[in-house]
C-alpha cells in the first residue's frame, strides 16, 4: 500500500473506522505498508499490558493528559507533548492511572500486520483471546499486570 496525498482531519479516520480496543478507542490515521498511525483515546483506568513488536518500532506523542509507562523495564510516565520511543523488541505497556481521559498520536514502523489485528480485536471483550489472538499478528503479550505501579517487565526478549 503507498501513500496518498490528503489530509486525514481532526475527528476524522480513514475510511470513516474506528476500533474499539478493550475501551479504547483507535482511529486510524494514515496506513501504508512503511508506517501505520492511529489515534487513541484513553479513558481512565485503561491499560495496555506488557508487550512486543518484534519486527516494528511504536512510538506515541501524547496530545492530552498523562500516560503511565513501563519502558524496557522503567516506569515512567509522559504527558502532552512527549513523544515515547518504543523500539522493536523493547517490553513496554502503558497505563491511564491519571484520573482523566488521555489521548495520543501512536504510529508504527513497518505497519506490520497492526491494522489486521485490530481489525480482529474489535470489540472483542476478552483481554486473554486477546492476548491470544495477538501473538499471530506479531505481538507477544506478557504477563498480565494493572498498573505501572506493579512488577515491571523484564528487559530485552
Amino acid at each position: 500500500m503507498r501513500e496518498t496525498p490528503d489530509i486525514t482531519r481532526k475527528n476524522q479516520s480513514l475510511d470513516s473506522v474506528s476500533w474499539n480496543i478493550l475501551g479504547q478507542v483507535y482511529t486510524p490515521k494514515q496506513m501504508t505498508d512503511d508506517s501505520f498511525s492511529w489515534h487513541a483515546t484513553f479513558p481512565e483506568e485503561t491499560f495496555v499490558p506488557p508487550h512486543v513488536h518484534p519486527h516494528q518500532d511504536e512510538y506515541i506523542y501524547v496530545l492530552e493528559g498523562r500516560i503511565d509507562l513501563i519502558l524496557d523495564g522503567k516506569t515512567t510516565s509522559a504527558s502532552a507533548g512527549d513523544l515515547v520511543r518504543m523500539p522493536r523488541g523493547i517490553p513496554h505497556a502503558f497505563f491511564n492511572n491519571s484520573g482523566e481521559p488521555a489521548q495520543a498520536l501512536f504510529w508504527a514502523a513497518p505497519a506490520g500486520k497492526l491494522v489486521d489485528l485490530y481489525r480482529r480485536i474489535h470489540n472483542m471483550s476478552s483481554p486473554a483471546e486477546v492476548v491470544k489472538v495477538a501473538r499471530e499478528y506479531d505481538v507477544v503479550f506478557m504477563p498480565p499486570i494493572s498498573s505501572a505501579a506493579d512488577t515491571p517487565v523484564p528487559a530485552h526478549i
